[in-house]
């Protein structure tokens, strides 16, 4: 069976121009499955790794503005949290969906910890958004009780969470039995809960936010996958993004797409991290890893959208 791990960003269901509601984010969930249900149908094992910026912010306000009712959660455990209830809402959409085709195929939801270095100094400077776009009232607010704020790729005031490279799936080998029997498994949700390895008590959280995309080309190349898809809200990676000579890049090396990172053409909370994922997953043996809009991912499969990363151009 040929493996593709997909990874879906949370503002796919969290829009950023509109009202967030749990109901919104429901018929966001029931929109992308679409293409899942078509990989299914085609044979592929697939695993769905999924963002939670927006709704792990939204968690992390709602904690803040209960204080003094109830003891609020760290960051780590709101990270497994929104694994829960968006791993939830995707595999009851999912669900539904393969039932609607007629596509027997079963889907389950496992909460899985990455590990990370205790010591990374990316735990010192927060740098991965997280949450809605703020006001300048809102931003004003948050310095002043100490939290990070900064701008994203967008270039729009979000808060700041710090956030360590990841370095392996905890649940690697249970991923592995669930797709090898034809499963089809939503993991590393958030990038999954960040764990560190002490030599006395086992593993211990971290209050960070890991890369969903760097997650997902860690589980792709560890699962010796064909594919890796890199789902987002554009249609492709851009040269001269921002610019009126902007132009897509359809086909790209390895070595171009460091060459693009070493540059400094990327921003960092957007296609930088997306691409050095891709790049990384290719490096570690993968077959190509795709790039591409949301709902595009059997076409950008076959080459016809999107960015396809490969070893040589």
């Amino acid at each position: 069976m040929k493996t593709t791990v997909v990874a879906l960003g949370g503002n796919a269901l969290a829009l950023a121009d509109e009202t967030v509601t749990i109901t919104s984010q429901f018929r966001h969930a029931r929109e992308s499955m679409a293409m899942i249900v078509e990989l299914a149908r085609a044979g592929w094992g697939i695993v769905l790794v999924h963002g939670n910026g927006p709704q792990v912010g939204d968690e992390l306000a709602r904690n803040e503005a209960a204080r003094r009712l109830v003891e609020p959660l760290p960051l780590g455990v709101l990270v497994a949290e929104t694994a829960g209830w968006i791993g939830y809402m995707l595999q009851q959409s999912l669900q539904n969906a393969l039932a609607a085709a007629r596509v027997p195929r079963q889907v389950a939801t496992v909460i899985t910890q990455t590990l990370v270095d205790r010591y990374d100094p990316a735990l010192n400077h927060p740098s991965k958004p997280i949450g809605h776009p703020l006001s300048d009232g809102e931003v004003a607010r948050l310095r002043e009780a100490g939290r990070a704020v900064g701008r994203d790729g967008a270039g729009r005031w979000r808060r700041m969470a710090t956030s360590p490279r990841p370095l392996a799936v905890v649940e690697l080998p249970v991923v592995r039995q669930l797709v090898e029997h034809g499963t089809i498994v939503i993991a590393s949700g958030g990038g999954g809960a960040p764990v560190y390895d002490d030599p006395l008590l086992g593993l211990e959280g971290v209050d960070a936010v890991v890369d969903k995309d760097r997650v997902a080309a860690i589980l792709a190349a560890q699962l010796g996958a064909e594919a890796l898809m890199i789902l987002t809200n554009v249609d492709a990676v851009f040269e001269g993004w921002g610019t009126p000579a902007a132009r897509p890049i359809r086909r790209m090396s390895v070595a171009r797409a460091d060459a693009l990172i070493a540059a400094g053409e990327l921003d960092e909370g957007g296609m930088k991290p997306k691409i050095e994922a891709a790049a990384d997953f290719v490096r570690a043996g993968g077959g190509r890893a795709v790039i591409a809009r949301m709902g595009a991912g059997p076409a950008a499969l076959r080459g016809e959208t999107g960015t396809t990363i490969t070893r040589e151009s």
